[in-house]
């Protein structure tokens, strides 16, 4: 299976301590649909990327970056007129963390419809996006015209709604943007937080139906250090995650989210749970997000197939 993902490519600022009293920052490559490429191509997939950097030394480490993860970089456009987006990830003690931006006039978001490599996407068997890419025109009507172009050459669309509150103009905003492409979506993974604020639901049974009844076939909340509940129309389940002392949590939803496509080669075969594929995927998927958080960074500390195999291998788990 091919996955095609399209979206923020980014360098994440990320705290890494303090030096008599000044905090310090490690340039990391980032974003999440940049972040989902390389976790599947660590864990053994065929992945492309489609997005916008500067044409600037930023946006030329990112480029180098997925190449070396054996990411396709066919479809990254670089930029004259525009900077590398930059994130500020801060941690607090628990290795939580908060965001900021510098990403106004910036590449990512002023990917063009005529800049994208449609031929790519005619090639993938899925495609995946997240709604940091919907927050601005024209990366808006960009990735749109990408969703549509890929659902009707019959690729499977996977969607991560990740809420950045300070990216948006207000969260009425949002959840209008964040719900225009549902109907297209196959598979959606979302936080417990991001939950509510896609359904307006609380209660999280009636908010996973509610994403089933928009045409959603597989629907996955993560829950942080608590695992991930995942569901069909026939079936449902949690996965809890593994025991870990966490230094970093950014990138782990990214790393769960392309180490769950990794082992996706049917929809229907998912929908049915055949085999018990979306409980044996989920698991999968859980300990890589897992391992993920072990180390500082998010494309650094992805694990590779190899070592989620040896961990199954040493390790039990659970599903209820």
């Amino acid at each position: 299976m091919k996955i095609v993902t399209i979206g923020e490519l980014l360098v994440d600022l990320t705290q890494t301590g303090e030096c008599d009293g000044i905090v310090q920052y490690a340039a990391n490559p980032g974003g999440a649909p940049a972040n989902v490429a390389v976790a599947a191509s660590l864990l053994g997939c065929e992945t492309a990327f489609i997005g916008k950097v500067g044409n600037d030394s930023f946006g030329h480490m990112l480029i180098d970056t997925l190449k070396s993860k054996n990411v396709d970089v066919s479809g990254v456009v670089k930029s004259d007129e525009f900077k590398t987006t930059l994130a500020v990830v801060s941690l607090d003690g628990k290795g939580e963390r908060s965001f900021s931006f510098y990403r106004k006039n910036c590449a990512d978001v002023n990917l063009r419809k005529d800049e994208i490599d449609f031929n790519l996407i005619k090639s993938a068997d899925i495609l995946h996006f997240g709604s940091v890419s919907l927050t601005d025109e024209p990366c808006f009507s960009a990735v749109e015209s990408a969703v549509r172009f890929a659902k009707e050459n019959g690729a499977i669309i996977s969607y991560d709604p990740n809420y950045r509150p300070l990216l948006w103009k207000n969260k009425s905003e949002a959840v209008a943007k964040m719900h225009y492409l549902l109907k297209f979506v196959d598979i959606i993974k979302v936080s417990e937080e991001e939950l509510e604020i896609v359904t307006g639901q609380s209660d999280p049974h009636r908010a996973t139906d509610l994403l089933l009844y928009s045409g959603v076939k597989v629907v996955i909340v993560t829950l942080g250090d608590r695992g991930a509940f995942f569901k069909t129309a026939k079936v449902s389940g949690w996965c809890e995650a593994i025991r870990v002392d966490a230094v970093d949590t950014n990138g782990a939803g990214d790393t769960y989210m392309g180490a769950f496509l990794s082992k996706v080669d049917s929809i229907e075969k998912f929908v049915n749970d055949t085999d018990n594929c979306l409980e044996d995927t989920n698991i999968f998927a859980c300990i890589a997000a897992g391992l993920s958080v072990t180390k500082s960074g998010a494309i650094p500390s992805m694990p590779t197939k190899s070592e989620v195999e040896d961990y199954i291998k040493n390790h039990t788990y659970t599903i209820t």
